[in-house]
């Protein structure tokens, strides 16, 4: 397990290295101005980013994992299908109350929306949405064509919401999707998908077990926008960040105490359940069950001490660069939203695990190295894109229908294999730094400029949400035009040999 640690240490360096260089990097241009202060304690905490990430992966591989795939393997052998769905539910249900990037968007919205029902309700969508999932693996039906449903069903009630005047809302509602998909949620579920489509079995069983991220991302915005749906939901102020002087105050041990029992509620609901679970059916091996509940220590103390690192010290740094950038240029604040989504999407710790799992799912046909590519590129898009819209102020619908209708068309073209990691690649990629270090880059810049928060700067984490899924389905419709040159090549050389046999025998 040291070395294990060990590996995982390095691959967190290399993931944390690039963005932490260009905070520094802009911190010693005319751009940037940080206190020797912040600069100190940006430093530190992108040292305990590291260390945090490398725990979570550790436990991320040997607890989360094994429990999702025992959990959807063993239920399904079970052969109750009203018990496999009541139970996903739950699970859904469980997961999302408890995941800690939903309650850091609550938190901010909170002046429109009670925090607790927002949470709920969220909750509530991930889980009829996973149950969703449970049937779609068990009677094989197509991803794309349930994608393409659902998102046509969203846009139908998001044109509904603005002719209700609640147009502003709807970033939120989109936002929502992302958030849900975080640190907890995706090792758990996307093994849960592998454990379920196991147990089925059958033809294109590989395929079959992803897209469960992508389908549990539409449940949130479809109940968040039904709160639309029902009148005006008024507008927030901006909101407050402490500043990295506060952060170091009194306000340090709250922050590492509120998030540390918002982890233990989160795996304790899960570990709790699992237990459960395991008593009543799994029945697993107390050699196994024990490494599992040691990955769950590994796990709890990397999510407190990341999660604690980008409350700190990433969320302020966030908010004031955003607003130093705005204030210079608005082009620079363009260029270098850019450059930033394309690294920071390198340190969200559930893009390491997914990456791992698909490599695995897919044989190796899917690299690792090619997948990271293609979410770097597609977040560093759409976080310059965001840039544009705080910049110039419209509405976010002028991104989301034709980025949607994009994707969804592509899935008609591309193997469907790419079309479900696109999709849950989508949903991974907005994780924990983008709700603490990127959102309040946005809200920082939309201050500066005078922007309307609620409208411009929400949105954002919508935005990378959805550009994965243009990027990796490329991905796959680049390897279907390479796949047809060489298959072009390798006749032509049949031909070519067979033309020359002739010749020679004549």
């Amino acid at each position: 397990m040291i070395r294990l640690l060990l590996s995982k240490l390095k691959e967190s360096v290399i993931s944390v290295l690039p963005i932490t260089l260009i905070v520094i990097i802009l911190n010693f241009t005319p751009i940037v101005n940080l206190s020797i202060t912040e600069t100190v304690v940006f430093c530190v905490s992108a040292f305990l980013l590291v260390l945090g990430m490398s725990l979570f992966s550790l436990g991320a591989d040997v607890a989360m994992t094994p429990m999702g795939e025992k959990v959807g393997f063993g239920l399904v052998k079970k052969g109750s299908l009203t018990l496999l769905l009541i139970v996903c539910f739950c699970l859904g249900l469980f997961i999302t109350i408890a995941e800690p990037d939903l309650t850091v968007l609550a938190d901010q919205v909170s002046q429109i929306v009670n925090e607790t029902t927002l949470i709920v309700i969220v909750g509530v969508g991930v889980g009829v949405f996973l149950l969703l999932c449970v049937l779609k693996i068990v009677f094989k039906k197509d991803l794309a064509n349930l994608l393409m449903f659902f998102y046509m069903m969203l846009f139908a009630i998001a044109a509904v919401i603005i002719e209700n005047g609640n147009g502003a809302f709807l970033p939120l509602a989109f936002d929502s999707g992302g958030v849900t998909t975080g640190p907890i949620t995706v090792p758990f579920i996307m093994a849960l998908g592998v454990g379920l489509a196991s147990a089925v079995g059958g033809k294109g069983s590989r395929e079959n077990s992803v897209g469960l991220i992508a389908m549990c991302s539409i449940g949130p915005i479809l109940a968040v926008a039904c709160i639309g749906l029902m009148g005006n939901v008024g507008t927030i102020d901006t909101p407050t960040y402490p500043t990295v002087e506060g952060s170091l105050g009194s306000h340090l041990l709250g922050v590492v105490g509120e998030i540390a029992g918002d982890v233990a509620l989160a795996l304790g609901i899960i570990v709790l359940f699992f237990l459960l679970l395991n008593f009543i059916f799994l029945k697993i091996q107390k050699g196994e069950l024990i490494r599992i509940l040691v990955g769950i220590v590994f796990t709890y103390i990397g999510l407190v001490v990341f999660l604690s690192s980008v409350h700190v010290g990433f969320m302020p740094i966030g908010y004031k660069i955003g607003q130093c950038l705005a204030s210079f240029d608005p082009i620079v604040l363009c260029i270098v939203g850019f450059v930033i989504g394309m690294v920071v999407v390198l340190a969200e710790p559930a893009v390491h695990v997914l990456n791992k799992q698909v490599e695995e799912i897919t044989g190796g046909s899917v690299k690792k190295s090619s997948m990271m590519i293609a979410l770097s590129v597609g977040v560093g898009i759409s976080l310059c894109l965001s840039m544009i819209r705080i910049v110039f102020g419209f509405s976010i619908l002028y991104y989301l229908i034709p980025g949607y209708a994009l994707s969804l068309g592509l899935s008609f073209f591309v193997p469907k294999i790419y079309t479900a990691i696109a999709f849950d690649s989508g949903g991974v990629a907005s994780g924990p730094l983008t709700s603490t270090f990127i959102l309040p880059l946005a809200v920082g810049a939309c201050v500066a400029l005078g922007g309307n928060v609620m409208a411009d700067a929400f949105g954002l984490v919508a935005m990378v949400a959805m550009t994965p899924l243009i990027t990796i389905q490329l991905l796959g419709f680049r390897a279907i035009v390479t796949q047809k040159v060489r298959d072009r090549i390798a006749m032509r050389r049949i031909l070519d040999s067979d033309d020359m046999q002739i010749i020679n025998f004549m």
